[in-house]
């Protein structure tokens, strides 16, 4: 099942169940970013803003669902913006556990240089959840272990083998079996990955396989995925392709109909009487 739902968020959202959604992916319009189609909030406003819709999103989303958000403070009068901390203050004010973030190293950033500081080549990636226990499938997104951990053994002082003897069994002196004698090993917090060059159709867009690694290592097969600022439709195309249900909502009329078309989906629209949700009378365009 895929739905795409046009127009705002903040009232698209009602059309969707409560506690229905395993994985929310999503990144909506930055601080004073894309005026020209989503209004260009500014970070006094975001707050207010985005409040409403995070409300909505913790609704929907399952107990054991993931919220995933991929924000950027911005520098105003050459100091970095606050609003990201803000908001995640407030969205844990809301409720939400905000429970890791991720860092989305940007591979193939050009460089660049202003009087007082260098290019961003990195953007966060904000996990929220609704309680300490929700799903994570660790070993779908386990990378080639190479010989770093024969390398790091070669020196290994007794002082590494009696160190970090964590509670979970992550330290050496506790469970080296997590990352000594495997040939995959698991990744961190840290993704390198390029950004979207040759999308013609979107400025934003996200690469594939950063939905990708959120959708594999959150959801099974079956599971619905939900991107309520959709854009040129990246997550709701990949969670498709890996057999996940998949929810976009646009309010640019021709990213829908661009996703709309990808898909071959009939367009889906509020009917107006009871909140439900109906396929408009037309066919997808093939």
């Amino acid at each position: 099942m895929n739905k795409i739902l046009p127009g705002d968020a903040k009232t698209q959202l009602n059309q969707i169940e409560d506690d229905s959604i395993d994985l929310i992916v999503t990144s909506p319009p930055y601080a004073d970013q894309r005026k020209s189609t989503y209004g260009g909030i500014s970070p006094e406003e975001y707050l207010n803003w985005f409040l409403p819709i995070g409300r909505q999103l913790r609704r929907v989303l399952k107990p054991s669902g993931t919220f995933i958000l991929n924000i950027k403070e911005k520098v105003v009068d050459g100091e970095r913006s606050t609003y990201v901390m803000e908001l995640i203050l407030a969205m844990r004010k809301q409720g939400w556990l905000w429970t890791e973030e991720f860092i989305w190293h940007k591979k193939n950033s050009h460089p660049g240089k202003w009087p007082n500081r260098f290019r961003d080549s990195w953007e966060r990636l904000l996990q929220f959840n609704k309680q300490r226990d929700f799903k994570m499938n660790q070993e779908a997104v386990m990378v080639p272990m190479g010989d770093w951990a024969k390398s790091r053994l070669r020196n290994l002082s007794e002082t590494d083998k009696t160190r970090d003897n964590s509670r979970v069994g992550s330290g050496f002196g506790k469970n080296i079996s997590n990352w000594v004698g495997r040939t995959m090993a698991y990744p961190s917090n840290v993704l390198h990955l390029a950004t979207e060059c040759n999308n013609k159709n979107h400025s934003a867009a996200f690469p594939e396989e950063l939905p990708e690694w959120f959708i594999k290592l959150f959801t099974d097969g079956d599971d619905t995925v939900l991107d309520p600022f959709m854009g040129s439709g990246t997550t709701v195309i990949v969670a498709n392709r890996l057999g996940r249900n998949a929810i976009g909502i646009e309010i640019v009329p021709e990213y829908v109909e661009m996703v709309k078309e990808k898909l071959a989906l009939p367009l889906f629209e509020s009917n107006g009487k009871n909140g439900q949700i109906e396929p408009e009378r037309r066919h997808a365009i093939r």
